[in-house]
């Protein structure tokens, strides 16, 4: 469009050229001159000036959005690091109570098992006024009996006699007055355990205990051992000497 404007301004101005030559040889006097030729057309002018942009045309309508389908689905990716344990959730409501099912077979009568017998054996028995100060080198003869409901002590003797083979605990506790005490704790004659004290003028206390093993038969007691002068084994209304023993388990 720009082109066609500046030929048409161009082919205007040739003919304003021609117009205004004709004129200026209308006015020179004719004195018989005959007019030539036209000339050869000038130069083309130089193009003008652009002109301004013309005004926005109207905005076209919206066209239509199209969806494209869903491509398949890639293989599934690696297994990410593990997460840390999440806080515990609430407690859940509790559930229904189930129905009660049905009541199972009565088993049969199984058979009589073997009864375990408990052996019993076990004796505390004292000193008093008429048998505190024992003579020596003979079984004491502790004559307060305070259990001895298997009669397995002998108070005639001061022997312990034992009916059930087994693991026993033997003790005893000395209350000392007037003299020393040497005592020994024997089985069948033989001396187990010594114990000593020396009286220092004032009541004294002494104590002994072993765990012994023993067949049926075996005989045990407490006896003075070192003579007269070691005898001070002593009870009264508010003093005490006793001797003990009890069965722990059987063999």
């Amino acid at each position: 469009c720009i082109c066609v404007a500046l030929c048409e301004t161009q082919a205007g101005l040739l003919i304003l050229l021609l117009m205004v030559r004709c004129a200026a040889q209308e006015e020179i006097p004719n004195k018989g001159c005959v007019c030539g030729h036209p000339g050869i057309p000038g130069d083309p002018g130089h193009n003008g000036a652009p002109g301004r942009d013309g005004r926005d045309g109207l905005r076209g309508d919206k066209g239509d959005r199209d969806r494209g389908i869903p491509g398949p689905l890639g293989p599934p990716g690696r297994l990410g690091p593990k997460g840390e344990i999440g806080v515990p959730g609430h407690k859940g409501n509790m559930g229904y109570r189930g129905e009660k099912g049905d009541q199972g077979d009565i088993g049969g009568k199984g058979e009589k098992g073997d009864a375990s017998v408990v052996f019993k054996s076990a004796f505390s028995v004292g000193l008093s006024a008429q048998s505190k100060l024992p003579a020596a080198n003979a079984p004491i003869r502790f004559d307060k009996i305070i259990y001895n409901q298997q009669n397995h002590y002998d108070p005639q003797t001061g022997r312990f006699t034992c009916s059930v083979a087994g693991a026993y605990f033997f003790t005893y506790h000395i209350t000392v007055f007037s003299r020393n005490v040497k005592v020994a704790l024997m089985k069948n004659g033989a001396k187990l355990l010594h114990t000593t004290d020396n009286y220092q003028g004032s009541e004294d206390q002494a104590a002994g205990g072993a765990v012994l093993h023993l067949e049926a038969g075996d005989k045990v007691w407490l006896q003075v051992s070192g003579g007269e002068l070691f005898n001070g084994l002593y009870a009264d209304d508010d003093d005490d000497t006793t001797f003990s023993g009890f069965l722990i388990f059987g063999a």
